[in-house]
Order: structure tokens, then sequence, then C-alpha cells
């Protein structure tokens, strides 16, 4: 058989992987440094410590498939969790499947990408992150922070409810002291993604990051930082990228 002819085989079978043979590709791809460095974030056992780029590569091969997607989220492996982020059709997604995901999102990885990511390009999108930025429980609110703020990004101005946003900033001006900590980490993306990305809203926004100066974030002892809002905004205007609109946060 040519090369070619494998390559076509081995492609066929991907789309047609079970749950369990995923499992077992992703269990081969796992990097022992990189689960140390998840583990590191809030990642949990069950899981691999599979890089994106592998993840995307099995993407790649399986496309879309909504039924797989929510098959391999249901797994509780994190690995397993943030490929179904990838995977999953926003045209098919339900609300209460996406209420589902939100629940059991237990770290960032997944309740700031993988759950929004989905629900931002879905057609529920702003009544969920709404909901959700309601909630007690820190998980589910930075999910809806996320989900708003990838809106901005996704959404053309004539789509945005710029009053709704704006009434946002002031929530986040009065708030974000006492918010918990990914909620307030989150709460600050947002700030910066309607100063990107709204322009209408581009001065007030960076009136409320002045406010709010540098954010305190406890980055769980990682090197991460959270950034400077007014300085990040002006970064993405002096690098022409405010303002530019995407089709998807996935690729």
């Amino acid at each position: 058989m040519r090369n070619k002819d494998i390559d076509n085989a081995y492609k066929e079978k991907i789309k047609k992987m079970t749950v369990q043979e995923i499992l077992k590709e992703l269990e081969k791809l796992g990097d022992a440094n990189t689960k140390k460095v998840l583990m590191t974030h809030g990642a949990k056992e069950p899981f691999f410590g599979v890089k994106v780029a592998d993840l995307k590569n099995i993407l790649k091969k399986t496309k879309k498939n909504h039924q797989l997607a929510l098959d391999l989220y249901k797994t509780g492996n994190s690995d397993a969790m943030y490929l179904a982020g990838l995977m999953a059709d926003e045209t098919k997604v339900t609300k209460e499947q996406l209420e589902e995901w939100v629940e059991q999102a237990y770290w960032y990885y997944l309740s700031e990408f993988a759950v929004p990511w989905v629900t931002a390009e879905s057609k529920y999108g702003f009544d969920m992150g709404i909901k959700w930025i309601a909630s007690d429980k820190e998980t589910i609110a930075s999910a809806g922070w996320a989900t708003l703020a990838q809106m901005t990004s996704l959404q053309q101005y004539s789509e945005l409810d710029i009053e709704a946003y704006s009434k946002l900033l002031d929530k986040i001006e009065k708030e974000i002291g006492n918010a918990q900590p990914r909620v307030k980490y989150t709460m600050n993306g947002f700030v910066i993604a309607v100063g990107a990305n709204i322009e209408a809203l581009r001065n007030k926004a960076i009136k409320v990051a002045e406010k709010n100066g540098k954010v305190s974030v406890d980055m769980r002892g990682t090197a991460c930082k959270v950034p400077v809002a007014k300085d990040y905004i002006q970064k993405l205007i002096n690098e022409g990228r405010a303002g530019k609109k995407r089709k998807s946060f996935r690729n």
C-alpha cells in the first residue's frame, strides 16, 4: 500500500474512532512535563497531559463531531473535555448541554476556554453569559465573563448590545475588588475585550481600567501574570489588532 493510501486509511479510521479509542490515543500523546505544568494550574486526575497542538492534530482528522464531543466531555478526563470544546458543533449545541458542560468545568482551561468557545459561537452566547456571571460558583461566573468577552470579537458591531455592555462595565467597576480570583481575572479580560473591540465604549473601558488599576489575582504560584487592562488595550490598538473580528477562537 502506498504511503498516501496508508495516510488516507488512517484518517478514515480516526473519523470513526470511539471514545475509548480516542482516550487510548490521548494516553499515547500524554507528556509528563505538560501534565505537571497543568496540575500546577489546576488540572486534576484523570488526564494525560496532552499538548494543545496534539489535540488539534486529532481534531484535523475528526473535524466537528458533536455527539463524539458530548461523549468525550462526559469522561471527566481533562484532555478529552478540552478536545470536546474544540470538536463541538456550535449549531447543534443546546442550552441544556452548555449548562451541563459549565457545571462540570472544574478548572479554568475548561471554564474559561473550552466551554466559552462553544457558547460564544452558539446562538445562546449572550443569554448564557449574562446568566452565568450572576452565579456564586467561581468557575461558572468566570465562564460567563469569558463568553461575553469573546463575543466582542465574534460579533459585528451591529449585533452587539452596546447598552448592555456599558452596564457590564459599570458592574465590573463596582464589583471587581471583591470578586473571586478567576472571576476577577476574567472581568479584567472583559474590560480589555470591550476596550479593544467596541469603539463606542473604548473610552469608558479605559476609564474603568484606570480605576481598577493593576488587578491582583493569585495565580497559584505559576509564572502567569494578570495583564494591566489599560496598557493592554493600548497595545492592541498600537499593533492594529483592536476591533479585528474572528470567526472562531478554536482555530
